[in-house]
């Protein structure tokens, strides 16, 4: 009898999928690549708390994703691509399943990881960075340069500059300079920039500034001779501050300086003094702590001394909210993931995740129910569409707080989508890669 119970008492253990006295719970791993010492560590820590801080806050509020917690490691990738793809070999293989989505925060890393995410079937989300033309899905399917594209930001900035001047007609015979990162980064804009200037009858002058950016001098003076109406700043790291310094110094106007979202965070201007005043950048994510899901990220992680910013003064800061957004669209990618796969209560495989990130459509309502209305925009994803979005915002300085001074500002797809395709379609070729038949996508 006394065998027949513990038989009984084994079995419905087994059944109920027990291994000794508890269940582990599922967990979801997501590298922490990123960087918190150099020139560009401010970014690095803000954008990478951010995530981290929205992935605690979920672990505490909802016990994670359907039961499934997450689970993060950091490396640091000093922003340098060697690093960047150390420590991508180093997190594809962490427990349980392998990363599950890559967050290089650096588009000289991503360029790096293209072929081996792809061979190795993790996806990389490169919200705001890395390729432009990795939005065609058909010939980039693991990579997704999220939310808008460095092509798009610099279209939506040319048409921000033709509404200060009264319309995109009388962009014609005007001076933009780009000072730019003397980087992968740095050279995105050029063909956009370039093609409408050939469209627009503007005089496009691009002057690169070398890593990391602190000396400018010779660049500015070359700035004065030219008598610009506006400069674009496509700046990263201490390279901003110094050249909103440097643009005072010369007696540039700051409002008639425009900087990549990159060069357009608090920690961008502050530096500057009151330098920076008046001075504009793009952006696609807002700061603050007024949106509820910020109040959550301070109620479950930060009063509970579980947050992942050692300085308190960046919570809602433009990088940290930034981190945020990317904490939101990874989430929402793996909770797609789980309901497609009826994996709820389970880890996803990176090649789930990339299905999760393809088909996500987070509307005005989800953005409401996330407590982020207002934080990004709206953003839906498909085989032929990996941006998702394309929407831009501009904000200003007003020497203490960015201000914003526009809609969302949608960039020109007859223009952007044709050079993304036939740069994609050349990419190709090269690689020897068969573009994926969109309507057969799964």
């Amino acid at each position: 009898m006394k065998r027949t119970i513990l038989a009984a008492a084994a079995l419905a253990v087994a059944a109920a999928g027990f291994s000794g006295p508890a269940a582990a719970a599922a967990e979801q791993f997501i590298p922490a690549n990123f960087y918190w010492v150099g020139p560009y560590a401010p970014g690095g820590s803000g954008f990478g708390g951010g995530m981290i801080d929205y992935f605690n806050m979920l672990n505490e509020r909802d016990g994670g994703i359907n039961g499934v917690k997450l689970t993060t490691e950091k490396c640091e990738t000093e922003y340098n691509n060697a690093r960047g793809v150390e420590c991508y070999e180093r997190s594809k293989k962490h427990p349980p399943t392998g990363a599950t989505v890559i967050h290089p925060l650096s588009t000289g890393i991503t360029y790096s990881l293209i072929d081996k995410a792809t061979a190795d079937h993790i996806p990389i989300i490169s919200m705001g960075y890395g390729r432009a033309d990795a939005a065609d899905g058909r010939v980039f399917p693991y990579i997704f340069p999220l939310v808008t594209t460095y092509w798009s930001q610099a279209d939506a900035m040319i048409k921000f500059i033709g509404q200060r001047e009264g319309g995109m007609n009388k962009l014609k015979g005007k001076k933009i300079v780009l000072v730019y990162h003397d980087s992968a980064y740095g050279k995105e804009p050029h063909a956009v920039l370039e093609k409408l200037a050939a469209q627009l009858g503007y005089q496009l002058t691009l002057i690169a500034v070398p890593h990391p950016g602190n000396e400018q001098q010779s660049q500015w003076l070359q700035i004065r001779q030219i008598k610009p109406d506006w400069v674009i700043l496509w700046g990263w790291g201490v390279m901003n501050p110094t050249a909103i310094k440097a643009a005072a110094k010369i007696g540039f106007p700051r409002n008639k300086m425009l900087g990549v979202w990159w060069s357009g965070a608090e920690e961008d201007v502050i530096p500057a003094g009151s330098a920076a005043k008046g001075y504009i950048s793009s952006g696609f994510n807002l700061p603050g702590t007024s949106f509820p899901v910020m109040k959550d990220v301070i109620k479950y992680v930060y009063d509970k001394g579980k947050g992942d910013l050692d300085d308190k003064s960046r919570i809602g800061s433009i990088y940290h909210t930034r981190g945020v957004v990317a904490g939101i669209i990874t989430a929402e990618a793996i909770r797609n993931a789980q309901a497609h796969f009826n994996k709820k209560g389970k880890s996803i495989t990176g090649e789930e995740m990339r299905w999760g990130i393809e088909n996500l459509n987070i509307t005005d309502a989800r953005l409401k129910e996330l407590g982020a209305t207002g934080l990004m925009p709206p953003l839906h994803v498909s085989c032929m569409d990996h941006e998702g979005s394309g929407l831009v915002k501009f904000q200003q300085w007003d020497g203490a707080k960015w201000k914003p001074i526009s809609g969302w500002i949608a960039a020109d797809k007859s223009l952007i989508r044709p050079m993304m395709e036939a740069s994609a379609a050349a990419y190709a070729k090269e690689k020897g890669i068969t573009p994926r038949d969109c309507s057969k996508a799964m």
